[in-house]
């Protein structure tokens, strides 16, 4: 009997390059390579590195910087470390001599040698920042430009929806001659009179059952009564007014907000007042259209269904009846009375944040509908024939243009055409720079609340909604990015400032060994000299680890723009050591956000700055149930240190916005296969720093 090993099938995934070369790899992390523009496996340095894909901490620091350092931190005196701090002295001595030599022979012989060591080598400032090398490269759903292909598909009658529709398509008129009630959509007749539209909800009309249509009679007929005694012969109601086709219908929800605006009077018909009336108002308010219905109208009355009188009312005592997050409603009511206006966007954000709190068709009765981030893209309506995006289509009505309604679109893609057809309020760009509470595994854009507590209309963007993918992906253009390393610090070129006393106790290290082998020399010609030589040899080159470092201090004045991440939490001192090799002097080379992250504390002293408590703070959390999700980013540009939390380590840095002084970057993952980005977390960052990014192309937030 043979045995066989059982064979195990490695999940795969295939990307593609900007040539459109296919690459086959595991599901592991990947990353675009800025400098040649090949996807690879990420590798992160951690403070403890765990798994396959994780290194220690690293650098490329000068080595000679790293000798010094380590000889200035350890006794020579202490036990059997003296044998190891011979050993490191007389390695950085060698790393002095062999600097004379290379010096030298550039000088006599200017020859290309090869570096052996890799730090000798010339670095460059050049003013940027690592760029992102993929732009997104397929095919837009919805786009913004009609130009520009979208694979949306166009419902049957769309295009023929003018773009300002003022009276309703159809309305229920009495015939005073016979007493009958006949539809009408004689667009000459409906302009001309005057009506009343209908606000009710569907649970106090009818129940579905084998009684419908019977329940859907009698409510009528009570609505007709109400309507007369009113005095007028014509009313708007969805019951008879809404088409059968769906030509017909993406029309009437088009029209929805002109039939309430144009109405003389808009009655709200509630269930019995038997069951209480409390419970019927609340019942009625909290569906999707009942708001706009009430906030477009120009007067309101309502009548219980088993009550004779009407009886007017006020926006003030419906938002006192029928709304139950008084705060929110109340300050819109007071916008659409007059009495308190808000600015455009406040106002819209308002009506959005109590319209997406509300039933709709599509959810079944009691059930609290979920914010759209949650939504299942491309999943079916709970209710055969409901739109996916009735929010979105009720909330449109306050906007000056509107989109046109499709079945096949979900609150999402809806949210992002009727944002790109109302340019000035840049609702989705806005949304962009917004770090909320849970970024989701889809739609990472999406945003209702802000850690940094500022709100949508604080934001200013920097970027334009291109268009949407299938998939809910947000497609931007004008985006300045830059890429984020991981694998290690790099040797970063920088300036500092000139001092005379700096300049020549750095050059004294390296006379030590040319005195050395001077005094050799001259030893037996002068043994009184080549011994002062030789002593003065020795004692510089005891110094000289001291007097290199000094050299090394200073105000950094400029610094190669780099991005570079840790996972953990790493302290300033560690860091400055990686970066430009802990040179001890009196200026502070790296210093901590007062308030551009999750764990920023500001000092509160008479200079702004940030807090050093951060450090204890994230550590602290680091330890806690954010273990292995807090991150450290360093920029060298603006000297600063970000701790952050994320789901994965982020490779794309996106300059999005700006707000409150501060610049808005965006931080992200890269998802190759599907050729998106996804947002990981927001930092606020000094604006300044998008300048030392370059452009980069169409960008997909997915």
């Amino acid at each position: 009997m043979s045995w066989q090993l059982p064979i195990t099938h490695k999940e795969t995934v295939t990307c593609y390059d900007d040539l459109g070369n296919p690459k086959t790899h595991g599901l592991e992390q990947r990353y675009v390579s800025p400098t040649t523009g090949v996807c690879r496996k990420l590798v992160v340095q951690a403070v403890a590195p765990s798994g396959k894909f994780e290194v220690p901490i690293s650098s490329h620091t000068n080595q000679a910087s790293k000798l010094a350092i380590w000889l200035l931190a350890n006794s020579p005196i202490r036990g059997w470390v003296i044998l190891k701090w011979i050993g490191i002295w007389l390695w950085f001595t060698l790393k002095l001599f062999w600097s004379v030599v290379w010096l030298l022979a550039q000088l006599f012989a200017p020859i290309d040698l090869a570096d052996d060591s890799g730090e000798d080598t010339d670095l460059y400032n050049t003013g940027y920042y690592k760029p992102y090398g993929r732009g997104f490269q397929g095919q837009l759903w919805a786009a913004r430009s009609p130009m520009e292909h979208s694979s949306r598909i166009i419902e049957e009658g769309e295009m023929d929806i003018p773009t300002h529709t003022l009276y309703p398509r159809i309305l229920v008129i009495r015939d005073r001659s016979t007493n009958e009630w006949v539809p009408c959509a004689d667009r000459d007749t409906i302009i001309r009179t005057k009506f009343i539209a209908i606000s009710y909800r569907a649970l106090d009309a009818f129940t579905r059952g084998p009684n419908m249509d019977q329940e859907k009679a009698q409510f009528t007929e009570e609505v007709r009564a109400a309507v007369i005694g009113q005095k007028y012969d014509a009313y708007w109601c969805d019951l008879e007014c809404v088409g059968e086709t769906p030509a017909e219908k993406n029309l009437d929800l088009y029209c929805m907000a002109d039939v309430y605006r144009g109405a003389e009077l808009t009655l709200i018909m509630l269930g019995k007042s038997a069951v209480g009336e409390n419970e019927c108002w609340r019942g009625w308010g909290e569906r999707v259209w009942t708001m706009p219905e009430a906030l477009l109208s120009s007067r309101l009355c309502y009548k219980f269904r088993d009550r004779e009188e009407v009886t007017p009312m006020s926006l003030f005592e419906l938002a006192n009846l029928a709304y139950t997050n008084y705060d929110i409603e109340q300050a819109i009511i007071n916008a659409y009375s007059g009495k308190d206006p808000l600015e455009r966007l406040e106002r819209l954000t308002k009506l959005k944040s109590a319209i997406w709190r509300r039933g709709t068709a599509a959810l079944a009765p009691g059930v609290a509908p979920p914010p759209p981030k949650l939504d299942m893209i491309g999943e079916k309506s709970v209710t055969s024939g409901a739109y996916k995006a009735e929010r979105v289509y009720a909330l449109m009505g306050f906007f000056e243009h509107r989109i046109h309604p499709n079945r096949s679109e979900d609150d999402l893609h809806a949210l992002v055409r009727l944002s790109m057809a109302n340019d000035n309020d840049r609702i989705a760009e806005r949304m962009v720079s917004m770090l909320p509470p849970t970024i989701t595994k889809t739609a990472c854009w999406y945003a209702d609340d802000d850690f940094y507590r500022a709100n949508l209309w604080d934001i200013l963007p920097e970027i334009q909604v291109a268009g949407i993918t299938e998939n809910g992906a947000l497609v931007v253009d004008g985006c300045r990015a830059a890429a984020i390393r991981w694998k290690d610090f790099p040797e970063v070129a920088f300036e500092k400032t000139d001092s005379l006393r700096r300049t020549i106790m750095g050059f004294v290290p390296y006379l030590a060994w040319p005195a050395l082998i001077i005094g050799i020399g001259v030893f037996s010609m002068s043994r009184a000299g080549g011994i002062a030589l030789i002593v003065i040899g020795l004692v510089i080159l005891v110094l000289s680890p001291r007097l290199f470092l000094y050299s090394q201090s200073g105000r950094v004045v400029t610094a190669q723009p780099w991005l570079i991440g840790v996972k953990g939490v790493v302290s300033i001192t560690e860091v400055e050591r990686h970066l430009y090799g802990g040179a001890r002097g009196h200026f502070p080379r790296m210093y901590f956000t007062p308030s551009g992250s999750q764990f920023s504390i500001p000092e509160r002293n008479t200079e702004r700055g940030g807090s050093f408590r951060q450090y204890d703070y994230a550590k602290l959390a680091e330890s806690g149930p954010d273990a292995g999700h807090v991150f450290t980013l360093i920029d060298t540009c603006s000297s600063t240190m970000y701790y952050f939390r994320a789901e994965q380590p982020p490779t794309v840095c996106i300059f999005a916005g700006r707000e409150g002084g501060l610049g808005r970057f965006v931080l992200c993952s890269e998802k190759c296969n599907i050729n998106e980005l996804h947002k990981e977390t927001v930092l606020r960052m000094p604006t300044e720093i998008s300048q030392k990014m370059e452009l980069s192309g169409w960008i997909a937030l997915g």
